[in-house]
C-alpha cells in the first residue's frame, strides 16, 4: 500500500469521527468545516481535500456512524439465543452512560430534523429505518419458525417493534426528568411481549 493511500485510510475515519463530535455537540446547522478541522486536528484544506464540503462531509458522517450502531445491534443480537430475547437486547438505547448513546441521538434527531425537506437526508433516515426493520425481522423470522410466533407478518411486528424502540427512545432522550432509563427498557420490554403475545416471566 503507498503513503498516500495509507495516510487517507488514517485520515478520512478521523474527520468522520471529528464531525460526529462537533456536529452532536453543536447541531448540524451550526457546524462549520473549520470546527471538524480543528476536532481532528488538521488545517480546513486538510479536510477539504478528503471532502467536498460540508453536506458531503456530515452525511458520510451519518451514513458511517448509521452503520456503526448496526454492527453493533447485530452483535447484541447474534449474542443471544431465543428470538424473544434478541427482540429485546437493545437495553443499552437507554443507558446514559453509553458513548454511543450520547453521541448518536443529537445525530439522528439532526437526520430526521432535515429529512422533512431534504431528500438525501430523507434517504439517510429510510435506510437507517429499513436497516432496523430488516435486523427485527430475521429475530422475527426465527420465532415463527419454531413456533414461537404465531399468525404475525415479519416485516410488520419488525416496524411496529421498530417504531416501539424509537417512540420510546425520543421520549426518554427528550424528557429524561419524567422518563428514565428503567421506564424505557420496561416500556419496550411490555410493548414488545404484548405484541408478540409473549410471557416475559418464563
Amino acid at each position: 500500500m503507498s503513503t498516500n493511500t495509507d495516510l487517507e485510510a488514517l485520515r478520512r475515519p478521523q474527520i468522520i469521527q471529528a464531525a460526529l463530535l462537533v456536529i452532536s455537540e453543536l447541531g448540524i446547522a451550526n457546524v462549520t468545516m473549520d470546527d471538524i478541522a480543528r476536532s481532528a486536528g488538521l488545517s480546513k484544506g486538510g479536510v477539504a481535500h478528503y471532502f467536498s464540503g460540508k453536506d458531503a462531509l456530515c452525511k458520510e458522517a451519518f451514513r458511517e456512524f448509521f452503520a456503526r450502531i448496526f454492527q453493533r445491534s447485530r452483535e447484541t443480537m447474534d449474542a443471544c439465543d431465543g428470538p424473544l430475547e434478541k427482540l429485546l437486547s437493545f437495553g443499552w438505547l437507554y443507558n446514559w452512560e453509553d458513548p454511543d448513546v450520547n453521541l448518536g441521538y443529537p445525530l439522528l434527531f439532526d437526520c430526521m430534523a432535515l429529512a422533512p425537506r431534504e431528500a438525501e437526508y430523507r434517504a439517510l433516515f429510510h435506510e437507517w429505518v429499513d436497516s432496523w426493520i430488516m435486523l427485527l425481522s430475521e429475530a422475527v423470522s426465527i420465532g415463527i419458525e419454531r413456533g414461537i410466533f404465531r399468525g404475525i407478518d415479519p416485516d410488520d411486528t419488525a416496524r411496529t417493534i421498530s417504531s416501539i424502540y424509537h417512540g420510546v427512545a425520543v421520549r426518554w432522550y427528550l424528557d429524561r426528568e419524567s422518563h428514565t432509563s428503567a421506564w424505557a427498557v420496561d416500556a419496550c420490554r411490555r410493548s414488545i411481549a404484548g405484541l408478540l403475545g409473549a410471557d416475559l416471566s418464563q
